[in-house]
């Protein structure tokens, strides 16, 4: 059986195939003139296959509830596929149907991440974990907000961002799996496996910018139709292309990783770039884009200790800049090394970016972080294996303060 679905804005073939439990070749065998490598878009109407109920054995001591709280679904949800079942009689054998439910968790695993799955997962978030604060820290150039999640109560503010680059969203996705990971952890005084979360709640602040450049990973993830404000100039830019994959800029042509005043103007004679581009454009001035700027300014409020931002891609670790790096920074750099199995790397030939700025401006120790390898986008087949990768630097980093 095969259920027809209108495309909606915002929707893209991957995220489509999460909330209805299929895979993509699943969704092109039933579509056969869908090209699953273009844009998704809004009003088209495409054939779904309907996906088969899980089936479910009740085991002695079970209730509806407990049965429902165990597939993540609702009871309203569990009577309405199993008309027949009498909640109170339940016996042991019985067949009880359970619908597939899409949770966040399973779409930020399964699809592209952009805002809008960003912003729902921080109200889910807050709602559920007291110990989460989110914050507005500013806005884009198309106005999305720009959110903060702080969780810790301690004396050491330590910071990571991520979703800099346009193209490297995933990033994005992996800080928002640790803030929920980290949260459950420390609410339920479940400690992770050699790791206490409750302790680093004590002693730390960790205070994470998940997606920096809402505007450019949206084009990035859902294309850009006519009637978008910068619709004209972006296509300019991008060559007439109507194919973004590449992008790594903010919605004006500004690549956001060039545009921090640490030998800005080197950084921007090295790179060659006089206008807008889908990359490597650090802009007319440093600090000239709101998101820059924004996290620059949160940056100078909380004076972290040590900061991470999160890129893609090689599995390296840039902990130096121009000799500004405190004594610390090496032995910061091969712990991260240790745990991730990332190589600690001593870069030049590189400024502009928010950890040379970091470090020249706080002398504090501050690392670029080369997640996974592969081209931007990264495939999201490996999510779990960068998680582990990602989440070891991020509890290394809460491990204690920073020490010479």
């Amino acid at each position: 059986m095969h259920i027809p679905y209108t495309v909606q804005p915002g929707d893209t073939y991957l995220r489509i195939c999460a909330r209805h439990g299929i895979n993509l070749p699943a969704l092109v065998a039933c579509n056969p003139q869908l090209d699953p490598d273009e844009y998704a878009l809004p009003g088209h109407v495409l054939m779904i296959p309907a996906r088969p109920y899980d089936t479910y054995a009740v085991q002695p001591h079970d209730t509806l509830c407990r049965i429902a709280s165990r597939h993540g679904v609702s009871e309203g949800l569990l009577r309405s596929v199993n008309p027949s079942l009498a909640p109170d009689r339940l016996t042991v054998g019985q067949r009880v149907f359970i619908p597939y439910v899409c949770t966040n968790e399973t779409l930020r695993k399964k699809a592209e991440y952009g805002p809008g799955q960003l912003m729902g997962d921080l109200r889910q978030v807050i709602r559920r974990y007291s110990c989460v604060k989110v914050e507005t820290i500013g806005y884009s150039v198309l106005g999305k907000p720009i959110p903060a999640v702080s969780i810790g109560r301690g004396q050491v503010p330590i910071h990571a961002n991520g979703g800099v680059h346009a193209n490297e969203w995933i990033t994005s996705a992996l800080l928002m799996q640790f803030i929920e990971d980290y949260a459950r952890s420390c609410e339920s005084g479940k400690s992770w496996p050699g790791w206490n979360a409750r302790a680093a709640y004590e002693r730390t602040v960790l205070k994470i910018v998940p997606m920096v450049n809402p505007d450019g990973i949206e084009l990035v993830q859902e294309g850009i139709s006519p009637r978008h404000p910068f619709y004209s100039l972006v296509k300019e830019w991008n060559q007439g292309s109507q194919r973004f994959q590449r992008w790594k800029a903010n919605i004006r042509g500004v690549d956001l990783n060039d545009q921090f005043p640490a030998h800005w103007e080197e950084e921007r004679a090295r790179r060659g770039m006089r206008s807008p581009a889908p990359l490597n454009f650090g802009g007319e001035h440093p600090l000239s884009e709101p998101e820059a700027a924004a996290l620059a300014a949160y940056t100078e409020r909380n004076l972290f200790e040590l900061a991470l931002s999160f890129h893609t891609q090689g599995r390296e670790i840039y902990w130096n800049y121009r000799g500004y790096e405190p004594p610390e920074a090496l032995a910061w750099a091969e712990r991260f090394e240790s745990v991730s199995g990332y190589r600690a790397v001593k870069l030049s030939g590189s400024d502009a970016g928010y950890k040379d700025w970091f470090i020249q401006r706080f002398r504090k120790p501050g690392f670029t972080v080369e997640v996974g390898h592969g081209a931007s986008p990264l495939p999201l087949d490996d999510f779990d294996g960068m998680y582990k990768e990602v989440s070891a630097i991020l509890r290394e980093a809460l491990n204690g303060q920073v020490q010479e």
